[in-house]
């Protein structure tokens, strides 16, 4: 066969491939990600020609990596091993009559591979008669060995790796939009906002399929009044949060984010991207995300659409966590006053907040729940606003009669909560009704017992009742530290819950860094 009428013949190959030896290596170049071709066929000669005729091949910026195999055994484990393969050039007959539509089936049937183009070759076409083939088996190309001379060659290989990424192209766009429907719903999920900007930067990898390499990093920052801190972060800095980005972030990247803020615009770079986002409240923040290659047209459109989504998510985090703020703030501010006007210590709501989220994490509630608890609990006392100031602040003790009229501000606190339809003022009508409740059952205001008791009202009445006796109150001085603790073991299964009461006991030191923290001020 002559090279005007085929494929080189051997004598031709060997010649070029002593040529080859004399060309320098200065003229080589190195792809990182060549097309993938897998030559089939149980004939040598057949694999050396091919390989000869494709050695210069280049396309769309790509070379080729050609791998043999001289049988359908073969075949299947380099297909194992190569599974992004682009394109077989498969020979029909090899150690049986069918061997070759056998790994046809097997690609598109056991691997599921449906982008990977299929050429058959075949040197006997009375054997797999091409209508029958065509028809039967989902291939891409027949050809008979002796039409594929270099030119035609040539012209298949490139025909067939523009189908194939001409497919992986659309499915990675699915996949993009998939993910971004995925991710959006996910992050509209998150209440947190360092959660959110944690989600938004593992989605955002995730949804172009961006490759990450050794001098990746990516941050999603805020703007405080006064400088620009780190609300999330991947790789060595992920451990950074709260902290001011300037004490951590690399100087160059420091001043691309500054930029960002300073022009509110976002800017795409071939291997980097800053994008600016601004809440209708003024909050500004900025992800920046480098160490990738360069994205394509698809990939920032893909960014495009997601950021659109982000950016409705980061306005609703903003306004929840500012109606979250200023219901803590309304419930902190009718603790204070309940305590106020009884002459209570100020901090005490919030030193009781703090103690019942801490027990509620201890129990094994979520942080969610324990949040709930945290904002509840500061209502505990709340019914107080319906006792008569006389009884309240009354300096000695008070008779029967007075202390049943004081008992009723665990029902009035209830009654007062309990209409709401909202999760943290149904979380504070339990627990202002029931944390003068009692594990024995000699509690009140409905003697529950035991478990029957809410776990909210068994954690507050621990939280209230181990601040009451280390605080002042208009009855009594502030109890020394080791006779609280001496009677929480007392009533350890008496007036407290026990479990509640242990775990209180073996965090102490975490118990009594929140009551330094929130001391009173003298």
């Amino acid at each position: 066969m002559t090279r005007q009428d085929g494929l080189m013949d051997l004598d031709e190959l060997l010649f070029a491939e002593e040529e080859e030896e004399n060309v320098s290596s200065d003229d080589a170049v190195l792809e990182q990600d060549p097309w993938i071709v897998l030559i089939v066929d149980d004939e040598k000669q057949v694999h050396q020609v091919t390989k000869m005729v494709l050695q210069d091949f280049e396309f769309d910026g790509r070379k080729l990596e050609l791998h043999s195999a001289y049988s359908a055994a073969e075949a299947k484990q380099v297909l194992q091993q190569q599974p992004n393969a682009a394109l077989v050039l498969l020979d029909v007959v090899m150690e049986q009559e069918d061997a070759g539509l056998q790994i046809v089936k097997y690609i598109r049937e056991e691997m599921k591979n449906t982008a990977i183009r299929i050429i058959l070759r075949t040197g006997q076409p009375g054997q797999a008669p091409e209508r029958t083939v065509i028809m039967e088996y989902d291939i891409n190309d027949y050809k008979e060995k002796t039409e594929l001379t270099t030119q035609k060659l040539f012209t298949t290989v490139v025909t067939a790796l523009r189908s194939y990424r001409d497919l992986k192209t659309i499915e990675k766009s699915r996949s993009g939009l998939e993910e971004i429907i995925k991710s959006s719903a996910t992050l509209f999920e998150l209440q947190s906002m360092k959660k959110f900007a944690s989600g938004v930067l593992t989605q955002m990898t995730s949804i172009v399929n961006l490759h990450k390499n050794a001098l990746h990093c990516s941050f999603a920052v805020t703007k405080g009044v006064e400088d620009i801190y780190i609300l999330a972060a991947s790789g060595d800095y992920a451990s950074n949060q709260d902290e001011r980005a300037r004490d951590v972030v690399p100087a160059h990247v420091l001043e691309e984010i500054e930029q960002a803020f300073q022009t509110k615009k976002s800017c795409f770079a071939p291997d980097r991207f800053v994008i600016y986002f601004q809440s209708k409240m003024g909050m500004e923040n900025v992800i920046y995300m480098n160490g990738f290659k360069e994205l394509s047209e698809w990939e920032r459109y893909l960014i495009d659409i997601y950021c659109t989504n982000v950016s409705v998510a980061f306005e609703n985090i903003y306004l929840n966590e500012e109606l979250e703020s200023t219901q803590q703030e309304i419930i902190y501010t009718m603790g204070e006053i309940t305590e106020t006007r009884s002459r209570e210590t100020g901090h005490h709501v919030k030193r009781v907040a703090e103690y019942s989220r801490l027990l509620a994490l201890k129990y094994g509630l979520s942080e969610q729940e324990a949040e709930i608890i945290r904002l509840a609990s500061p209502m505990h006392d709340v019914g107080k606003v319906g006792i008569p100031d006389a009884i309240l602040n009354k300096p000695g003790a008070l008779t029967i009669e007075e202390f049943e009229i004081m008992k009723t501000h665990s029902n009035l606190g209830y009654e007062m909560l309990k209409h709401s339809n909202k999760q943290v003022l149904n979380a504070a009508a339990i627990i202002a009704q029931q944390h003068h409740e009692r594990f024995d059952g000699t509690g009140y205001p409905q003697g529950l017992s035991g478990e029957s008791i809410h776990l909210y009202g068994r954690i507050t009445a621990v939280a209230d009742v181990f601040d009451a006796l280390c605080s002042d109150r208009v009855y009594k001085k502030a109890w020394e530290l080791d006779r609280v603790l001496d009677l929480l073991k007392t009533e350890r299964g008496r007036h407290f819950d026990p479990v509640v009461v242990d775990l209180f006991l073996d965090h102490l030191d975490e118990f009594l860094a929140i009551k330094e923290h929130y001391k009173e001020q003298r």
